[in-house]
């Protein structure tokens, strides 16, 4: 059995320092910026919600795009 899981703390600290990243990046690069008025915050929100959804779920998301050995 693998019992390799992060505990609950880790979890809530991981999500806590992806919401300052995100929301320095989308401060920096993010909707208001850039020539359309957009900028890169509909790419940054993707990127978001999949590392979130990573986070929360505990899922290796480069393990889904690698062939298997």
């Amino acid at each position: 059995m693998n019992r390799n899981r992060p505990g609950c703390l880790v979890g809530l600290l991981q999500l806590f320092l992806l919401d300052k990243v995100f929301a320095w990046l989308q401060g920096r690069f993010g909707f208001g910026r850039g020539l359309a008025g957009c900028g890169c915050g509909p790419i940054l929100f993707i990127i978001f919600v999949l590392l979130a959804c990573g986070i929360i779920c505990n899922t290796n998301w480069l393990r889904l795009f690698s062939p298997a050995f």
